[in-house]
C-alpha cells in the first residue's frame, strides 16, 4: 500500500470509521468522500461574489455505520450537471425619486400704471385700466376723467378703451375680446355697465341695444366704454395685481 493511501486510511479511522484493510484502489474514493463536500461549496462562493445567489442540490453522505464495499458506497454519485438556481434582487429606487403631483400656485403679478392718466380715478377704475392695459397691449390710448353730462367720467368711474382701426375686422375682433374679458371679470372689476358697438351689457346678464346717437364715437364703435362702482379714491396704500383668480386690489 502506498504512503498516500495509508495517510488517508488513518484519517478515515479517526473519523470513527472501521473499514477492513483497504485495497490499493480504495484510497481515491475515501479521499473523494472528504473533498467532495468542500468542492461543492465553490460554486456558492463564486455565485456570492458575482452578486447572485446559487442553490445546489445536497450531496449524499454515507453514514458511519454503513458497510464499506470500497468505492461504491463511500459517497453517493453526483449528477452529471448540478443545476444552479439564480435569483436577482431588485435594485432600490434611485435616490431622489419622488412621485410627481401637480401643484397649482397662485402667483400674483403687480400691475403697473397703464397709459391712462389715473388722476381723478377711483380705485376700482384704476384696477380696470391697469388690468385691461396689461391684458391687451394693442391698446395705445385709454380715456379717463373728462367733462360729461353723465356722472361716470367726471367722477372717475369710467374709461374709454380706444380701438385702433375700429372699422376693420381686426379692430372689431379686438373690441370683442376686450368686452369678453371685462364681462368675465365683472365681479373683480366691480363692473357697473359696459358699452361696445351700440350694445349695453350689465353685470346681471342683461344685454340691450341702444338707440342711435348719430356717430361712431357716440355709439361706442370707436372705443369700449366701461364704468365701475368706484370703490373710493386711492390713499396710496393700494396694490393692484392680477393672479389666477383675476385682477384684484390689496390694501396695506
Amino acid at each position: 500500500m502506498s504512503v498516500t493511501c495509508r495517510v488517508v486510511f488513518r484519517l478515515v479511522r479517526r473519523l470513527a470509521w472501521t473499514p477492513a484493510r483497504p485495497a490499493k484502489a480504495c484510497w481515491p474514493a475515501a479521499l473523494a468522500a472528504i473533498l467532495l463536500p468542500a468542492i461543492a461549496l465553490f460554486p456558492v462562493a463564486a455565485a456570492a461574489h458575482s452578486g447572485a445567489v446559487a442553490i445546489l442540490p445536497a450531496v449524499g453522505i454515507v453514514p458511519s455505520n454503513a458497510p464499506h464495499a470500497c468505492c461504491a458506497q463511500t459517497a453517493a454519485p453526483l449528477p452529471a450537471a448540478l443545476p444552479v438556481y439564480t435569483f436577482k434582487i431588485a435594485a432600490a429606487a434611485p435616490a431622489g425619486t419622488v412621485s410627481a403631483r401637480a401643484v397649482l400656485r397662485d402667483t400674483r403679478v403687480v400691475l403697473a400704471p397703464a397709459m391712462a392718466s389715473e388722476k381723478g380715478l377711483q380705485v376700482q377704475t384704476i384696477l380696470a385700466a391697469r388690468a385691461i392695459g396689461a391684458q391687451f397691449p394693442e391698446i395705445h390710448s385709454i380715456g379717463g376723467v373728462r367733462a360729461d353730462g353723465l356722472k361716470w367720467h367726471p367722477n372717475g368711474l369710467a374709461l374709454d378703451m380706444m380701438i385702433p382701426d375700429y372699422r376693420s375686422p381686426g379692430g372689431k375682433a379686438l373690441g370683442d375680446r376686450i368686452a369678453e374679458y371685462i364681462r368675465a371679470n365683472a365681479d373683480r372689476l366691480a363692473l357697473n355697465h359696459l358699452i361696445w358697438r351700440q350694445v349695453l351689457y350689465l353685470p346681471n346678464g342683461t344685454v340691450r341695444r341702444m338707440s342711435d346717437h348719430g356717430s361712431d364715437d357716440a355709439n361706442h364703435f370707436t372705443h369700449v366704454h366701461i364704468a365701475t362702482n368706484g370703490g373710493g379714491f386711492p390713499t396710496g396704500r393700494e396694490t393692484y395685481f392680477t393672479s389666477t383668480g383675476g385682477p384684484a386690489i390689496s390694501i396695506r
